[in-house]
Order: C-alpha cells, then sequence, then structure tokens
C-alpha cells in the first residue's frame, strides 16, 4: 500500500516462498501450476512436442538437434534448418524459450512451420503432429571390446530399468562378456524405485539396497530389492564422476557396499536428500526434500555442506577428521562425508582452455552442420575420421571466428601485464614480456594445429551425431575415452 511503485502482488508471493524454500536446501522448490510439464519429464523422461532443440543465431532460430526417431526427424526437419514461422507466425523478433513453448504441445495435434533448408537452401512448409517424446534412460549399449559389455544410463525415470534390464539380457547373449561396465557419468538421477530395480538385477532377492531416513515415520523406509536377478556373478565396473548424483549414487554406493562391483572414476556429487511431491494448493506443487539417503553400510550420501561446493559442482574437500570409516558385505573400509568415493581414481584428460572455449563457442557445433550440408554420408561412428585435408578446412573455418583462442598461460600473461601497467612497472620489464609473449602467445591457427589431437576427436563426435543421433556420437566418444579405456585395465573385485 505505502511503497513508491505499484507491486505485482503475484509476483511478490512468488519470490517469498522461493527465498524461504532456497533457506532450506537448494532441492526444495516450488513447481507452479504451470511448470508441471517440466515435472513431468523430471519423472518419465518424456514430454509433448517434436523432439527437437533450437538456439538463436545471427541468421535467425535455428535447429541444432534433431532427436532419432522424433517427429521432427520423420518430418525431414535436421540439425541446420532455419525457422523462419510457426504456425504462420514470424518468429524472427522471439526469444528460443517462446519459440520452444510453440513447439510444445497435446500429442496428435499439428505445428506447420515455414523453414529454410540447410540442404538445398530452399524454403518450404513441413507440417509435423507433435507426439511423447521420450528420453530413454540407456542412451547406448554396446561392446568398449571383445569381453566389455558397456551399458551408458543418463537418468532414472520410470521405465527405465526395464531398458536397463533388456539391453542387459541383450548383452549376455553373447557368451564372451566376461565384465560389465555401467557409465553414469554425468547422470544426475531421478526415480529411487528404479534405482533399485537396476541394482536387483546383480544381487540376489530380499537384498537391502537403500535407506532413506527422515524426521517421520512416513518419510522413512528401508528399500529391498523385490525381483530375482539376472546376474549375481558378472564382473562389473561402475564409471562415475562429479555429475553423478542421487539416484546415481545409490547404485555405485549399494554396489560398492555390497562388494558387488569396483567403482571408477571420481568422486560423486553428493546428493543424498530424498524430495517428495506435495499439493500445496492452486494447482501448484512443492518438491520437498523430506528425508537423507544411507548406502548399506550406513554411509550418508549426502554432502555434509551442500552451499559451498567447487566449480563443477563437486563436493569440496572434507578434512579427514570429518569423515567416517564403514564397511562392506566383505570387511573393506569405505568413508561417507559426501558422495561415493571411487575404489580406483581415475581423473579425466585435462582439456586445454582454448579448446573448451571452441567447444562453448558452438564453433565445433556450427562447423558439424556445414559439413552434414555437404556430405550426404559418412562411415559408422567407430570407422569415420577425418582427413588431414578436411581438418585444415576446419582450422581456415574455425580461425575466422569469434572465440577466445588464448591458453591458460597466455591468459595468465595478459594478467601480469595489466598488473604491470597498474603499479608503472610494465616499461621496466617490457623486453622480457614481449620475449616470453613471443614463446607463449599462438594465433588461432596455431593453437588448432598444436591442439589437433584434442580437437579432431570432438569434432569428429560432432559431425558423426548429424548422422547417427545420441546412440552414434557415445560410440564415436568411445574410440577416445581415456577414463573408460583405463578402466578396462582396472582389476575387479569378482
Amino acid at each position: 500500500m505505502y511503497y513508491v511503485d505499484s507491486v505485482e502482488i503475484d509476483k511478490l508471493i512468488e519470490t517469498g516462498i522461493n527465498a524461504m524454500l532456497e533457506s532450506l536446501d537448494p532441492y526444495t522448490v516450488l513447481i507452479p501450476a504451470e511448470d508441471q510439464e517440466s515435472l513431468e519429464l523430471m519423472t518419465t523422461g518424456s514430454y509433448g512436442g517434436i523432439g527437437a532443440l533450437i538456439r538463436k543465431t545471427d541468421n535467425g532460430i535455428l535447429i541444432g538437434e534433431v532427436y532419432e526417431n522424433s517427429p521432427a526427424a520423420k518430418s525431414g526437419l535436421v540439425a541446420g534448418d532455419t525457422i523462419l514461422k510457426i504456425d504462420n507466425q514470424d518468429i524472427s523478433g522471439l526469444i528460443v524459450d517462446s519459440c520452444s513453448a510453440r513447439m510444445k504441445g497435446r500429442p496428435g495435434s499439428q505445428v506447420a512451420f515455414l523453414v529454410k533448408k540447410l540442404r538445398g537452401g530452399d524454403t518450404v512448409e513441413v507440417k509435423v503432429i507433435r507426439d511423447k517424446v521420450h528420453f530413454p534412460d540407456v542412451a547406448y549399449s554396446g561392446f568398449v571390446n571383445d569381453t566389455t559389455g558397456y551399458i551408458r544410463l543418463n537418468g532414472f525415470t520410470l521405465g527405465g530399468s526395464k531398458d536397463f534390464r533388456r539391453d542387459l539380457l541383450e548383452l549376455k547373449k553373447n557368451s564372451d562378456m566376461k565384465r560389465l561396465m555401467i557409465d553414469i557419468r554425468g547422470n544426475g538421477g531421478g526415480l529411487l524405485d528404479e534405482a533399485v530395480n537396476i541394482v536387483s538385477l546383480f544381487v540376489p532377492k530380499g537384498t537391502k539396497v537403500v535407506s532413506a531416513i527422515g524426521r517421520t515415520k512416513q518419510s522413512s523406509m528401508d528399500y529391498y530389492t523385490k525381483d530375482e536377478p539376472v546376474d549375481t556373478s558378472l564382473a562389473i565396473v561402475v564409471l562415475v564422476n562429479s555429475g553423478s548424483a542421487s539416484s546415481s549414487e545409490i547404485v555405485a554406493g549399494a554396489l560398492q557396499d555390497l562388494d558387488r562391483a569396483t567403482i571408477v572414476g571420481t568422486r560423486t556429487y553428493g546428493k543424498g536428500l530424498v524430495q517428495s511431491i506435495r499439493d500445496v494448493g492452486y494447482g501448484d506443487r512443492i518438491k520437498l526434500t523430506t528425508a537423507k539417503y544411507y548406502t548399506p553400510s550406513g554411509r550418508c550420501v549426502q554432502a555434509i555442506d551442500y552451499s559451498h561446493r567447487n566449480e563443477d559442482g563437486s563436493v569440496g574437500n572434507i578434512p579427514d577428521s570429518l569423515r567416517r570409516p564403514f564397511t562392506t558385505l566383505k570387511g573393506r573400509t569405505v568413508y561417507d562425508g559426501g558422495g561415493i568415493t571411487p575404489d580406483v581414481i581415475i581423473n579425466p584428460q585435462t582439456v586445454p582452455r582454448a579448446v573448451m572455449s571452441l567447444i562453448f563457442a558452438e564453433v565445433l557445433s556450427d562447423y558439424s552442420i556445414l559439413y552434414f550440408r555437404d556430405h550426404i554420408s559418412i562411415a559408422k561412428p567407430k570407422d569415420f575420421k577425418l582427413t588431414d585435408a578436411e581438418y585444415e578446412e576446419f582450422v581456415s573455418y574455425a580461425s575466422s571466428r569469434n572465440f577466445d583462442g588464448r591458453s591458460a598461460s597466455e591468459v595468465e600473461l595478459d594478467r601480469l601485464v595489466s598488473i604491470l601497467k597498474e603499479e608503472s612497472m610494465y616499461d621496466e620489464f617490457k623486453d622480457k614480456v614481449t620475449a616470453l609473449e613471443e614463446n607463449v602467445k599462438l594465433t588461432k591457427e596455431e593453437m588448432l594445429r598444436r591442439n589437433s589431437n584434442i580437437i579432431r576427436p570432438f569434432l569428429e563426435e560432432e559431425i558423426v551425431s548429424r548422422y547417427y543421433y545420441e546412440r552414434g556420437q557415445i560410440e564415436s566418444v568411445l574410440r577416445n575415452d581415456y577414463q573408460v579405456k583405463k578402466a578396462l585395465e582396472v582389476k575387479l573385485i569378482n
């Protein structure tokens, strides 16, 4: 009433609610009625739409990715097509979120696009019938060598464990398989029951997988496997990293505590809080933290301090005095303190700063679209390689693009020069700085050629995705995956 300007009451209340919940923990949040679709995507891995990602470019709204077997793919839309109109409405002035909202909708409904095609450049109308677009939990399954099966698990949504079981049985048809690699790096979690179901494939029926302990009886529960296992003796390695969270940590922690798998990689995220969905009126819901997860040995998965983390979101350094020992089924010692610490630490290869800049500036993605435009087909994912001449074409293209091609050394040198100038010392050290610059600073072309052994695989993977979608891209990635290669050398528990 007395505020100097007019106040939007609804917005003020929502801001207050969000701030109140944020003060509890990062995972307790309000889900407004209009955001129910995001809740459906989180729990089922599905939404109503056409199955394409878009992004804004200087030329308009570009289709950046099309999902395999999606309505968009079936209608002939490809990455690199430019959207001019949606349902006869010019979208040149719209932001990406507004365009994306127009593309989503009830399965069975139709949406019309006016599109400038990547190949040929024609402007055509494309009508797409929306459908349930599903992101399968199992992104890829196959073999990484003659005796090692591999399953890449991206989430834990409704029914995902059934897909995992199906692919596991398919891999087991190969009598040469001696071990299974389960890759849950970057898997942020999902439904608890799906995690329990996946563990149940490898341990006896009736085995305790995880405990949820809260303040009330209703929020505390022990979870046991309910089904007969598929294989209790197959050697298993589980790949994890700082992006493996929640249900991923339940799988890794349970298999580690039960001495059923060897955990390899880097320490997991440390999210051991259980959320429940509750109605709060007016169509809104709240995702409320009601308990904490504990592995079979009694370890709490939750990081001690979830408000202060490393830049990548991983658990910060935990003093030994705050870490408690626990014992696995066969007597091995494991520790709590946040996340799951692998049995074997294998750090990923570092990617130079300039190469990361190349990736984030969409230079690789944009070039892969141009390559896709000019080449009707390529070799299979495991066989595709760029020729030296093709890589030189990329060097010419990338050199003309705007991205920060400085190495970490160059950034630090530029910072040193800035400090020297601030302190009026630059003239004194100018000759030495100039000599150092001549040795450290590279042109974009020099950087691209010097780091070709790192950039090439990234570029090949991006190109492969245009022809073979996510499955093909993962198959291409596996050829050069340092952690996977090192994990194959690890002596497993069983």
